[in-house]
Formats: structure tokens, sequence, C-alpha cells
């Protein structure tokens, strides 16, 4: 039997070597969380399982499913062996990037607990990726081995067939299929020694879920993802070892990855990953039937689960978290009356690896995302980088113990400036130092000299009776510069006609100054979101 430190002495600096220059680096500002202690030589995975097993979970559920459930100790042991074979019979070597396929599972999280546990850098894909998407990803991480969900397999092998090289596909979760993952793990013994990393090698590559088009490649430490623990989840989610966690962001989603896998495991608590695909009325019915205290989602589905939740409710929930676009002030409250559970809001970044700006339900002000996280500095500035008074819109800059560093990627430069992060957001802040969202900052509309936030338009089209989904942008206009326009999905037996036009833009007009209001709308029967919920507002301003 072989550990990484042994095995060989190579180690693959691919990912290391097309790091940005340190000068295009952030600052990485640790000053905030005085109690953040991470050794030089950390391994994320054997931190999260020691810190487990050192605080008495080894028993406690921490992997739930409708047909199985394991303990810390037994998932420890899965990991391993699934370690075990990555080192021993595919020798792979610390720094290999290893390609993960598949939904939210069980066999999924292992499989990403223990790439990274074998010092291999965990490369994280959405399920619905078609074959060029995913030839893309290969090209750019080089990945020498893919663990694939087997029912994912067809999109996969095309994008081999199509030139992109990858040398092996594993299957993880055919039971008795001879080369698949579960077969191969389950003839090692788990005696694996966890590979000595750096706390400063990476653990993972995130691809940007693709809300401005063209995907780039976030890389985050071990280091990066055990401070990120110190932050948001300590101070503003505070999650206990009894909570119970489900919801629909995807593992390969950085912001499902920390919800839905790093977060539960240094809380001690449990996931539950369902073996069909959510709808609104069966992930309500679930949170019911399994207990669920805490629930990750988007805002679109908070809306939609609203009126299952007040009709059959969900008696254990406790914590909501939404993140991932912006979150209308007209869903959080539709949701606190059928649920009477405050939702915590929050933006986070692929690039920043997950929530910085939030606050706890009882620290919500109305129409704010929330205040910077401890651990994060958060400023508005303008396009010369200064601060600009409390109130004003302009620029968000974010500074803390994560940051960007993108895979050879010349956006860097845009991204990373004087040490700082620019998410491209725009905010303003008020006095107390709540944050408000108003656009990405490509999605300011700006008609007639005025400033328009599209997320403003849309929360007040939603307040509409008539209005199941929509989308603001602006387009481009002789007389205006730009004029507002609104993409309507309309709820059932309405009709989209000119008489509903007119009632959504005097709506509007009722509701916010008389500029923002929508001079075109167009109906639409959906809205074009990436996996993770977020509306791809780029594409709505495609012709």
């Amino acid at each position: 039997m072989t550990s990484p430190s042994s095995a060989s002495a190579q180690t693959d600096r691919f990912v290391h070597e097309r790091l940005p220059p340190p000068d295009q680096w952030p600052l990485f500002d640790y000053s905030q969380l005085p109690d953040l202690h991470i050794a030089p030589q950390s391994n994320l995975v054997e931190v999260l399982f020691a810190r487990a097993m050192q605080n008495g979970h080894a028993d406690r559920p921490m992997l739930r499913s409708d047909r199985i459930t394991l303990s810390y100790a037994d998932a420890q042991d899965r990991v391993k062996r699934i370690s075990q074979v990555l080192v021993e019979d595919f020798q792979l070597v610390p720094g290999n990037r290893v390609l993960l396929r598949g939904g939210n599972s069980i066999g999924m999280a292992l499989a990403w607990l223990g790439v990274v546990q074998a010092g291999l850098v965990a490369v994280a894909t959405m399920p619905l990726l078609r074959a060029k998407e995913l030839g893309d990803i290969i090209d750019k991480a080089r990945p020498a081995l893919a663990l694939c969900d087997a029912t994912l397999l067809d999109e996969l092998r095309i994008a081999q067939t199509q030139g992109s090289v990858l040398p092996n596909v594993v299957p993880f979760n055919l039971m008795n299929a001879p080369g698949s993952m579960a077969v191969l793990s389950a003839q090692k013994d788990g005696i694996f020694t966890p590979c000595p990393t750096s706390s400063d090698d990476i653990a993972l590559m995130a691809f940007t879920s693709g809300t401005t088009g063209k995907p780039k490649a976030a890389v985050h430490t071990h280091r990066d993802v055990l401070a990120a623990c110190e932050a948001w989840p300590r101070h503003v989610l505070r999650a206990a070892p009894s909570d119970i966690v489900m919801g629909s962001p995807p593992l390969a989603f950085t912001f499902g990855l920390g919800g839905m896998l790093i977060f539960p495991m240094w809380a001690g608590a449990s996931v539950y990953y369902p073996s069909i695909g959510y709808t609104p009325e069966a992930m309500v019915e679930l949170l019911k039937q399994t207990g669920a205290t805490i629930c990750y989602t988007a805002p679109t589905f908070y809306r939609q689960m609203a009126v299952f939740a007040k009709q059959h409710g969900v008696p254990d929930l406790r914590l909501c978290v939404s993140a991932g676009e912006s979150l209308p002030d007209a869903t959080r409250q539709l949701w606190k009356d059928a649920t009477g559970i405050e939702i915590i809001d929050g933006i986070g970044a692929t690039e920043m690896f997950h929530i910085f700006i939030s606050s706890r339900p009882d620290e919500v002000r109305r129409g704010a995302i929330g205040k910077a996280v401890p651990g994060y500095s958060a400023k508005v500035v303008d396009d010369e980088g200064q601060e600009v008074p409390r109130g004003d819109i302009g620029r968000l800059a974010v500074i803390g113990p994560t940051g960007c560093r993108y895979l050879d990627d010349e956006r860097q430069r845009k991204y990373v400036k004087g040490g700082w992060n620019f998410p491209g957001d725009a905010f303003k802040q008020d006095a107390d130092g709540y944050f408000f969202y108003q656009a990405r900052d490509d999605d300011m509309i700006i008609t007639s000299g005025y400033n328009v936030s599209g997320p403003e338009v849309e929360d007040a089209l939603l307040k509409h009776p008539a209005v199941a989904e929509c989308g603001v942008v602006g387009v481009a206009n002789e007389e205006r510069g730009m004029i507002v326009k609104a993409f309507v999905v309309l709820k059932p037996k309405q009709t989209g006609d000119e008489a509903m036009v007119k009632a959504l833009q005097d709506h509007v007009k009722a509701m916010l100054a008389p500029f923002k209001y929508p001079r075109q709308v167009e109906f639409t029967a959906q809205l074009p979101r990436t996996e993770t919920g977020k509306l791809q507002r780029f594409k709505l301003r495609q012709p």
C-alpha cells in the first residue's frame, strides 16, 4: 500500500506554473480572523475529518440519501479507499487534475473528497454541460483522469472523440461493473495517509458559471477553503452538528460546494442528497420528510416554493440561504409570509470561493444584501478606485482571506486591481454599512443620463400578481442612449397583450421613478438561466 508522498517524488506543477504573476494577485488579508490558524502543511480534507473526529462526530450522520446514510467514520473510510485507487491504480501524483462530472449525490461528494485528499486538483463540472463545453474545460485544465456519474458518460465520451485529450474515464457509481470506482475502491483496505500538501497547494479549479459568456477557471488553495470556513459559516450561518442541510446548488458550483459539503463538514452537520431532481413542490415535501433545518437555493426557487411551503409547512426548517443572483425584496417577503423565516441573502463569487457580504436574519435590512462578512472588507468605488460617498452608486471592491487567481487568463487584470477584487457588481452603501445591490457593472442601464438598476425594476414587476418571472436589461436607443426592456414570464391564464403591457408599465411607474419603467415589454415562455439558476442577462441583450 502506498501513500502519495512515497509513490513518487514527482509533483505536477501545471496549475502553479499558469497562475498569474504575483503582482497581479489580490492581497490576502487574514487580519480580521484572529482565531484562524492554518498550518503551513495542511490538507483540506484531512483537516475537515480530523476536526469532526476530535469533536466526537465519528458516529454522527454526515451524508444522507433515501437509500443510505454514512457516518463521518464511514465516509472517511470510503474517501481513503478512493484516494488509494487514484494513487495506487492510476499512479496519479500531487497536482494532477481530476475532472468530476455528476449531480449532487453521495458518490459525487466522496469522489471530490477523495481527489483532494490525495493531493490532486478537483475540477468539478456542471451536469448539464454538453460535449463542446466539456471539451473546452478539458483542453484548459488538462485532467489526467475523469470520475463521472454513469448516467452522464455520453457527453464526456463525445468530447473525447472530438479531440479533447482525457486519458481515463472512470464511472464512480456502478456497483458491479469492473473498472468502476465503486468496485475498485471496495478492493482497497482504507489504510491511506493523506497527501502532505502545503496549505498553498491547489485544491480545486472552479469554472465560472457563465453569466457573462466565456467561462474562466478560478483556482483555490487548501488555505483558501479553510479560511472561508472561518468567515461566513462561522459568523453568519452558525450551523450546528444537529443540522440537516438540503438544497439545489450543484457541488460543481462553489456556492454548492461550500454550502452542500464543506461547511456542513466544518460544523459536524449532515447533508441530504435526493436521488431525484427537484421541483418546487418536491423540494418542499423533501424538506418536510427529511427534517431538513438548512436550505440553500436561488431566489427563483424560493418564490416558486412559497405557495407549497405555506400549504404543507416546513416545521423543522430554521435557516434559508439565497445566493447566485439578486434576491428581490418581493421574494424575501413572500417566503417570510409563507414560512416565518427571514432569508439569509448573500453575494459571493466563484473567484472568492463563497459569500463575502451577508447578514444574519436578525440583522436584515430590507432591500440590502447585508454588510461585509467578518474576515472581509468591502467598499464602493468610482472608476479610479476612490471610495464614493455613502448612497452613491459605484463598483464593489472586496478584500479578505480569499481572492481571485485565474488560470492563464488575461482577465485577471480586470478582476484584481491594487490588491482588491472587483467582482463586477454595481452597489451603493448606506451610512450603517449595509450594501445594496444595483446590477452587474454591465447591467446598469443608463437612460437619458439616469442610472437604472435592472434588478430594481425586476423587483417591482414581480410584485404584480400576473408576473411569474422577469428579466430586465438595457437596449440601445437613438434618442435616449438606452431604454429599459423587460422580458416577462406570465402566470398561467394571463394574456400577454397590449393591455398587459400597459398594466405592467403603469404598475412600475406607480412604484418607482417614472424614468425607470420598461418602455419595451416582451412576453416569453421562459428566461435563459445557468444550471445554478442565475439569470443570463447577456443572452437577453443579444438580438
